[in-house]
């Protein structure tokens, strides 16, 4: 069994995911990125704090080194920290033990080259795991050096371009809610936003180093969101933030204790980002987006672009594009000033800035944007995709249709995207309308072509 997925690597520990294939993988990542860039680095590793992180990565280093690749270690980072010190030091690339937000019996590796460039499957990922599967000895002649590096100064430096000064200073208060998902957020947040004058937080499973969470890191799921919504009653917050094992990504509550869908969170962000572009600046947003969206980016004079699901697939529309600000469903949010790379950390200073220095409550200035009936992701089992998916186009002789990631359905009061599921064999749905009443008509109208749903 592969332990290769779409974008990254991950797998249960110890079988198939142990300190052998990690050695592997990190021969061959160590390879590709020297024979990319000619130089044998650095390249950064960084971990989680999974119980298995500390030997998966030691073995990563050895094969990163045994093939002649000079490795400089971060530590016990999130992953956006990665990215960041890649650029930071000029490295050649870099690698993140994770399984992001997996249960604790997963762990996994996310890998970019130079300049935080995603690998991923079509981008070198194949190769990683071809050599990964091998018997292939390479030659080396000198061993690779190692060093270690403490770059949190350097990073919260960085972090706070994106946090308003005023709550810095303390001349603006916010209350915030924070569950870390006894994740990487239980480290990120404290060295990084405790002790602010203008922040007050009430810190939510900040614990990570007993191999447990008290809820799966995992915030696209709402019951794991509930601990956030108590909070947030309890101690009249004036946010709620959820992140998920990595903190690469993060959900917003607001002062109600209502989960924000994160299109309608990039949708309330992207005037500002537009404010200081010249000329259409661009906002980058996943096809599964609302229409509040481009509705938002429009009226602030910008260009909505829309782009494929995934990490690999936004941060190519972000650099080809030169847009400041982009956001995805699932809740990563991409920055220009990031090297175009998302950030939890970054989206957590811009929420707090949005809440603090904008007029009224959060959920008051959520309201005007949330203007369409949303259906979430629906997940069908489907034994042919492709089948369903040109059916459902069939079924609209006169709907506009694009395929940019599956099949999305444009009628004149609602919408529609069917896409195969890039790391679970599923079809998934969403629906957009004018109204709740219609998108339950078309869920009933579309979901028989599907597939069996799935509930989960």
């Amino acid at each position: 069994m592969t332990v290769f997925k779409a974008y990254d690597v991950r797998a249960l520990y110890p079988d198939p995911l142990n300190e052998a294939i990690a050695k592997r993988i990190g021969m061959g990542t160590a390879m590709l990125l020297m024979e990319e860039s000619g130089k044998s680095g650095p390249i950064v590793v960084g971990h989680d704090m999974r119980p298995h992180s500390p030997s998966l990565v030691s073995a990563l280093k050895e094969g990163m080194r045994s093939v002649g690749a000079d490795v400089i270690d971060v530590g016990l980072v999130d992953t956006p920290f990665v990215a960041f010190a890649v650029n930071h030091l000029d490295a050649i690339g870099g690698v993140q033990t994770t399984a992001s937000h997996n249960p604790i019996n997963y762990n996994g590796f996310k890998i970019c080259r130079a300049k935080a460039k995603p690998v991923g499957k079509g981008l070198g990922l194949e190769k990683i795991e071809a050599f990964a599967y091998s018997d292939e000895i390479p030659e080396c002649h000198e061993e690779g050096s190692e060093s270690s590096i403490d770059l949190w100064d350097a990073y919260r430096e960085h972090v706070f371009t994106y946090l308003d000064p005023r709550i810095l200073s303390g001349d603006i208060k916010v209350k915030a809610a924070v569950d870390a998902s006894n994740g990487m957020a239980g480290t990120m947040v404290p060295k990084l936003f405790r002790g602010i004058a203008g922040l007050e937080m009430i810190e939510i499973n900040f614990e990570n180093d007993k191999g447990e969470f008290v809820h799966d890191p995992n915030p696209l799921v709402d019951a794991n969101l509930k601990q956030t919504q108590d909070a947030v009653l309890e101690h009249g917050c004036d946010i709620g933030i959820c992140f998920d094992g990595d903190a690469d990504r993060c959900m917003v509550v607001d002062e109600k204790g209502n989960i924000v869908g994160c299109d309608l969170v990039t949708a309330w962000l992207a005037p500002k980002f537009l404010q200081h572009e010249e000329g259409d600046g661009a906002i980058v947003y996943d096809l599964r987006s609302s229409l509040a969206v481009a509705d938002a980016v429009t009226s602030a004079g910008g260009r909505p672009v829309k782009s494929r699901v995934g990490h690999v697939f936004m941060k190519q529309e972000m650099a080809k594009n030169d847009a400041p600000f982009g956001g995805e469903l699932s809740g990563h949010f991409y920055f220009r000033d990031n090297f175009y790379a998302d950030s939890g950390a970054m989206a957590f200073a811009c929420v707090l800035g949005g809440v603090g220095c904008f007029e009224g409550t959060m959920s008051e200035q959520i309201k005007p944007i949330a203007t369409y009936a949303q259906s979430g992701e629906i997940n069908f089992e489907n034994d042919d995709k492709e089948g369903a998916m040109d059916a459902l186009v069939q079924a609209y002789p006169d709907a506009t249709v694009e395929r940019l990631d599956g099949v999305t359905v444009t009628l004149p009061t609602w919408w529609c995207n069917v896409r195969a599921s890039n790391t679970e064999p599923l079809l998934r749905l969403n629906v957009e309308a004018q109204s709740v009443e219609e998108v339950e008509q078309r869920i009933a109208e579309v979901s028989p072509m599907l597939g069996s749903r799935v509930d989960h």
